[in-house]
């Protein structure tokens, strides 16, 4: 699959450096005066933690890789516990610097909220759907994930 002990390495790396991102980023955003630049990094971190673990769960659904129930679990499991901390992302100042998130985001809060725990909602069902090693249950549970996060990406985050 890899063609050297480097690019081996390198799915690794990027997830360390995302959880040290996060790790960082929570430092500062504990303290009340987080400056918006820390919880962009926050909230970037956070959404390439749980896309870190959305892709391997979109694959096995997708018939791209074989559906492994305990990998799938892992990953659904991962998601619910991170998916509750997105809001903390959104914090008031973190609209302006280096940032997809539109502007709507905070024009339009209360609908912004409203999908944000819809996500959380459906990854904890997920997360609980997982559990019980269905294959058929995994699978419609997980497109309902997806399509809250899409959801909110089409409204709320810029087109690269």
């Amino acid at each position: 699959m890899f063609r050297n002990p480097r690019e081996a390495a390198m799915p690794k790396f990027r997830f360390l450096a995302a959880t040290s991102v996060l790790a960082v980023s929570a430092i500062a955003f504990a303290h009340d005066s987080a400056k918006p630049e820390d919880v962009i990094d926050y909230r970037q971190g956070l959404m390439t933690v749980i896309g870190w673990n959305f892709g391997p769960l979109a694959a096995m659904v997708k018939g791209k890789h074989p559906f492994d129930a305990a990998e799938f679990a892992k990953h659904a499991g991962r998601i619910a516990n991170l998916s509750d901390q997105i809001l903390e992302g959104f914090a008031k100042g973190s609209d302006k610097g280096k940032t997809d998130a539109k502007p709507d985001v905070w024009a339009n809060w209360d609908d912004f909220q409203s999908k944000a725990k819809d996500l959380d909602t459906q990854a904890k069902l997920l997360a609980e759907v997982a559990k019980a090693n269905d294959e058929a249950k995994d699978k419609e549970q997980f497109k309902k994930v997806a399509e809250a996060c899409k959801a909110c990406h089409d409204k709320y985050k810029k087109k690269d």
